[in-house]
């Protein structure tokens, strides 16, 4: 540069020539020294807790409007996982469950068999039976992942998505091993080790962190909280690799944030609002001439054991309670003799089971019968998308009982519930039959119920959304 310098000419015509070679050279200067800091610089983070990535990932998409096919919130991107994470789990259906098989209830895409030709077809009207299936109550994270494979909010766009689906079947990958006497820890986490090493290599997933993704646990959230020192379970929960993905669980933990409790799927799978409205108009009109039900096996190895209690207060009641003694799995394997039980009550009481919640509690109000509680974590501190819970809401669908005074003897389930009004009763069971379809999971595809009614599905979908948003709020505040 130094030898094309010369003395500037006297001619103002002559200076232009030299006035251009400046203003050039200073923008080819200046593009110099963008480059080399851009490329010097580090990648922007989303949130502070993600690792950098020069994965080409654009920035998700603003929520769409209400226009747009009832999705609001945005749209859901649906992983396709090696098979090994979940096809290859149904495929073991036979020996997944060491007491029975449960092939016949993952079919038809984890609804199970039609409820035709089953205890069902004595109890309920041919026209209402349609709906039924003999479902497993561990059987959501099939079902979850063929709702959302056709559900009308998913799209197969990642970089349109708002929120990803990991369909991990994460239950049967450690069920299978829970009652195996030769299975180690480490059998129990293979499967989930190796699903999170996949994730995290996902440019989607490194975007975020994992904080807009979410996947489904079809069994409790105790199955996968086995602690350092060992027991019970697999460790997947605890693994810090799951720690920023949202888990729809069938039992939370109650002071885990990222634990969304749902509910637990049970035999009816409407098509259409049709058949829903059907189901809540009959179970409406049905005659209930028992006051309270329960159905559960007592514990006679527990000390103290809280379902006896119950089973002797409704014995004690005589003919305005009904029980049923589930004992060697009696209930699970006939959905009719539940439902027929709690269509003929106006209450069914629900203990804790095994851990705080049961698949009963659910039965219970797909029957057009009020739940009794004992335990807030049964219900009040699981499902807040799904049951009201704020201002008192819990009474409006929810009797609870103080267990302590129950086993002290200062009260009676039937004393209790004979104390309610006839015309707060009606008004409990109507509200509890309202809710219904919000209860249970569609065997619709793309469309749901329609009519405007949402299902178990609609209802996850919209909360998880929500929550994507709350979370990218926060990413841009960090």
């Amino acid at each position: 540069m130094a030898g094309m310098y010369r003395p500037e000419p006297q001619n103002p015509a002559a200076r232009r020539p030299r006035l251009v070679v400046i203003l050039l050279g200073s923008f080819f200067a200046f593009q110099l020294l963008l480059f080399v800091a851009f490329r010097s610089a580090p990648p922007p983070k989303l949130a502070s807790t993600a690792a950098a990535t020069s994965s080409p990932v654009p920035e998700p998409p603003p929520s769409r409007g209400p226009e747009d096919s009832g999705c609001g919130g945005g749209l859901v991107y649906v992983y396709e996982l090696p098979a090994v994470f979940n096809e290859d789990l149904l495929a073991m259906c036979d020996t997944l469950m060491p007491m029975y098989s449960v092939c016949p209830y993952l079919a038809n895409d984890g609804l199970g068999f039609p409820a035709e030709g089953t205890s069902l077809s004595a109890i309920l009207p041919a026209e209402l039976l349609g709906p039924w299936h003999s479902s497993d109550q561990f059987a959501l994270e099939h079902i979850v992942h063929r709702r959302l494979l056709s559900h009308r909010c998913r799209t197969t766009d990642p970089a349109r998505a708002q929120a990803f689906f990991v369909p991990f079947y994460a239950g049967l990958a450690v069920g299978r091993h829970l009652w195996s006497a030769n299975a180690t820890d480490a059998d129990r986490d293979r499967d989930c080790v190796a699903l999170l090493s996949w994730l995290h290599a996902q440019p989607y997933y490194k975007r975020s962190n994992g904080w807009d993704h979410f996947l489904a646990l079809g069994r409790i959230t105790w199955d996968f909280r086995r602690s350092p020192s060992g027991g019970w379970g697999g460790s997947f929960l605890a693994m810090p690799g799951v720690a920023n993905v949202t888990r729809l669980v069938i039992e939370r933990e109650p002071w885990d944030a990222m634990d969304v409790g749902i509910p637990y799927p049970t035999g009816f799978h409407p098509r259409t609002a049709a058949d829903a409205r059907a189901w809540q108009q009959y179970v409406t009109s049905v005659p209930r001439p028992r006051l309270f039900a329960f159905a559960g096996a007592p514990r006679s190895a527990i000390k103290g054991d809280f379902r006896a209690l119950l089973l002797n207060d409704c014995q004690a009641a005589g003919a305005e309670c009904g029980a049923l003694d589930c004992a060697e799995g009696k209930c699970i394997k006939d959905n009719g003799l539940v439902l027929e039980l709690f269509m003929g009550a106006r209450f069914c009481v629900q203990p804790r089971g095994d851990s705080f919640t049961r698949r009963s509690l659910f039965d219970c109000m797909v029957a057009g019968a009020v739940p009794v509680l004992f335990w807030r974590r049964t219900a009040y501190l699981q499902y807040h998308w799904y049951l009201p819970t704020k201002d008192g809401q819990e009474g409006e669908w929810s009797v609870f009982i103080d267990r302590d005074e129950l086993r002290a003897g200062n009260v009676t389930v039937r004393g209790v519930l004979a104390a309610i009004p006839e015309e707060r009763v009606r008004k409990m069971r109507e509200r509890v039959v309202e809710m219904i379809p919000r209860l249970v999971y569609s065997a619709a595809d793309k469309d749901g119920l329609g009519g405007g009614m949402k299902d178990a599905m609609d209802v996850m979908i919209d909360g998880m959304l929500r929550r994507v948003a709350e979370q990218r709020r926060n990413w841009k505040r960090t």
